[in-house]
This record gives structure tokens, C-alpha cells and sequence, in this order.
């Protein structure tokens, strides 16, 4: 795939709209599931320690429970302050590493709407994918436009 001709990019970013173009990587709805399930597990693991107190201790178990626990943590506040911006340089999320993309890289995109993240995963010359998330309609909108643009490309 060939990068699409300057024209057609520069009407891209004119589409999409006022640029940088920021927001939540994830929808509220998803964000806010992600802590239920989290207080749940929580709240499950503690009166599990507390009704069994009379029972051997295995303290590997409790270990290895408390490191998936924190991992799900860890997990769900980047879930929460996570953000995508597209800008005139690009693509780039905030995430664990931070994912970024410069429309020069781009080789292809496609947009795969997900019950709970709608993503775009942008193909680089590179030859390795990147996925970004996109928790608004505004996000969507554009992925959907870059997408398009980049698939005939």
C-alpha cells in the first residue's frame, strides 16, 4: 500500500476537524465497569480472608492473589487516564508505553468496532500493528474517516 496523495491526507485532517482532536481512550461506561468488577474482586478476596482464618495459611496462593489483584489495578487506572490524540504529527496514546504513530508510518488502517472499545489498528512500515482506542464519537468518527482513507490507500 502506497501513502495516500498529500491532497487527500490534508482533506482527511480538514474532516476530522479542529486539530489536536483529544479524548478518553476508553468509553465512560467500559471505565467505570472496569472499577466495579475491580471493588467486587476486592471485596470478594477480603471476606474470603476473613471467614477463613481457622484454615493453614497458604502463603503463595495469597501472594500470587494480592500480584493479579495489583496487576488489575494497575491495569484498570491506565484504563482510566488514558488518551488518544490525533494531531498533524500523528497518532499517540498514553498507555503502559506510550503509543504513537507518524502519519509518514502509516502503511494501512482499519477501524474494528469491539463491544467495548472501538479501535483503529494502524499497519506501519514497520510491520508491526498499533492499536489505539477510541472512547468518544469524535475518536470514532475520525477512525472511521482514517480508516477509509488509509484502506484504499
Amino acid at each position: 500500500m502506497s501513502a495516500p496523495p498529500p491532497e487527500d491526507h490534508a482533506a482527511l485532517l480538514r474532516a476530522i476537524g479542529p486539530l489536536p482532536l483529544s479524548g478518553q481512550a476508553w468509553p465512560d461506561w467500559v471505565r467505570i465497569l472496569t472499577w466495579v468488577i475491580l471493588a467486587v474482586l476486592g471485596v470478594q478476596v477480603v471476606t474470603t480472608a476473613i471467614r477463613a482464618p481457622a484454615q493453614p495459611f497458604d502463603t503463595a496462593l495469597a501472594v500470587v492473589v494480592c500480584l493479579c489483584f495489583i496487576g488489575l489495578l494497575f491495569v484498570s487506572w491506565h484504563m482510566q487516564t488514558s488518551i488518544t490524540t490525533i494531531d498533524e504529527r500523528g497518532l499517540r496514546q498514553t498507555w503502559f508505553a506510550r503509543r504513537e504513530v507518524a502519519w509518514e508510518d502509516v502503511r494501512g488502517a482499519r477501524f474494528v468496532p469491539m463491544l467495548f472499545s472501538k479501535r483503529l489498528v494502524v499497519f506501519t512500515h514497520r510491520g508491526r500493528p498499533v492499536i489505539f482506542q477510541g472512547g468518544t464519537r469524535e475518536l470514532q468518527a475520525a477512525f472511521v474517516k482514517i480508516a477509509e482513507l488509509y484502506r484504499r490507500g
